[in-house]
Parts: structure tokens; sequence; C-alpha cells
């Protein structure tokens, strides 16, 4: 069975004390490749650094709308930072970016300038995106409609609304899914979980946040996929086994990487 956690961030500093520890437990669980991903320009340094460092980990770079400058130019900056470093090659995608109108309502026009910029770099380097939206549905879309990304992406931890989903598989985007889906709480789970074919699904833990049942409210790592994947096949009827490597290669697919490249 191969499981591929296709969004952590492994350079947070909650993983200060025993990054190392946690990183051996990850593949000891039998997680077969994970990808750390950037939300700001220190943590895309830091995700490259572990990129490099172990052959099973990939990593995407990008200025999540939480993490942009104050203006215009320090943002351009940024990305300037964040082009030098998405040219290695262990560097998947262009991420995580996007909108985000829950924490920041004040500087909408500075948020879509980054998310608009960033798009025209992953084009630019010929990569795929990794989206962050939260209360900011219709921007993001129409920003995705009018700023077309040439290799597409995936909307990351996508947020269980119907509308978003319907239109970012229109628009030819993947769907990952995390701890939410397994939450008892969680609204439309089942449903949007069903509305996803096989071939756009991607699985990841967005560790160290959003622990899935039955481990919610503890620090998450990578090795929690598997619930994820636990949920999706009963949801879905199948065998988890079968949702570990379907995902995993979909995975492997968007952002092209070679299957079992450990």
């Amino acid at each position: 069975m191969n499981l591929f956690d296709s969004h952590c961030h492994l350079d947070d500093e909650k993983f200060n004390i025993d990054r190392e520890n946690v990183i051996q437990h990850i593949f000891r669980s039998g997680i077969t490749n994970l990808i750390s991903a950037g939300y700001s320009l220190e943590g895309s340094k830091q995700g490259l650094e572990l990129a490099k460092t172990y052959p099973q980990i990939y990593t995407v770079s990008g200025i999540s709308p939480n993490d942009i400058a104050e203006n215009v130019e320090n943002i351009k900056e940024q990305i300037r930072q964040i082009e030098t470093l998405a040219k290695h090659e262990k560097v998947v995608g262009i991420g995580e970016i996007g909108l985000d109108y829950y924490w920041n309502k004040e500087n909408k026009d500075l948020q879509q300038f980054a998310f608009i910029t960033q798009i025209e770099l992953a084009n630019q380097l010929d990569l795929p995106i990794v989206i962050h939206t939260r209360e900011a549905v219709a921007d993001t879309l129409e920003i995705l409609k009018t700023h077309p990304v040439n290799k597409k992406g995936v909307f990351h931890c996508c947020p269980l609304n119907r509308e978003l989903v319907k239109e970012a598989l229109t628009l030819g985007f993947y769907i990952s899914f995390a701890g939410p889906v397994t939450f008892k709480n969680a609204k439309n789970a089942d449903e949007i979980i069903r509305m996803v074919p096989d071939n756009k699904m991607l699985i990841e833990t967005d560790s160290p946040y959003l622990s899935p049942e039955p481990n919610r409210g503890k620090r998450n790592d990578s090795s929690n996929v598997i619930y994820i994947a636990r949920k999706i096949a009963e949801v879905k009827g199948y065998k988890e086994q079968d949702i570990a490597n379907l995902t995993y290669q979909n995975t492997c697919r968007i952002f092209e990487i070679q299957e079992n490249d450990k």
C-alpha cells in the first residue's frame, strides 16, 4: 500500500523540539512520500531544505494570503525569492497561495495581487499551484477563470462547499481532503466525497493542524493520513488500500513525481 500525504507543514514550529523523531515515525508508519508545503518565505526555505535532506519528501513554495507583505513592492520581493527557490527540482508546485477573508478582510486587493502574481509565476515555471481559500470562494474562482493556470493544481484542505467543488472540478483542479472530513460534526462531508471522481482526489493532513478522528485535538503528523483514506473508503465503498493507492497515483500525476521514487 502506498500512502502520500500531499500537504503538511513539517517546517512548523510545533515540530521544533522533535522534528527528526517525527519524520522517522512517519516513515516507519508506512507513509511512502509527503509534500511539506510552504506558506511563507521562511517556511518555503525550510521546506526545501527538508526536501533536499530526505528523498521521500517534496515541497511546494509560495506565500499564503496570511503571510504576504504589507505593500506591493515587498510582495514582489517575496515572490522573486520564491521564484529562486522554485527552480529546484524538489519543488513540485507553487503554494500554498490563494485568498483568506476569514483572518484578513482589510487587504483583499493585496491578497488578490499576490495570488495572481504567483499564478503567473507557476505558469512561467510550468508548475501546478496549491490553493488555500477560506471565506473567499467567489473571488478565488473568478481569479482562476480570468487567470488560467496552465498546469492546474489542487484545492488543499478543500472547504466542504458544493459550488466550490463543482466549479473547481469543471476548471480541471484536484480536490484534497484533510482531517475535517472525519469530524462527527462535518457538514456535507459524505456528499462532497462522493462528488469527487476517483482520479481527482488527494489526501492530506495539513499537519500539525486539523488532526483527524480519532486523534482530534492532538498534534497532527503525516502518519494520520491513513484516517482520511479510511473515511473516503467507507463513503465510497472501497478498500482502504485502494484509496491509498489511487490518491498516491493522483498526487504523483499532478505534481509530476515518479511513482515509487523514494
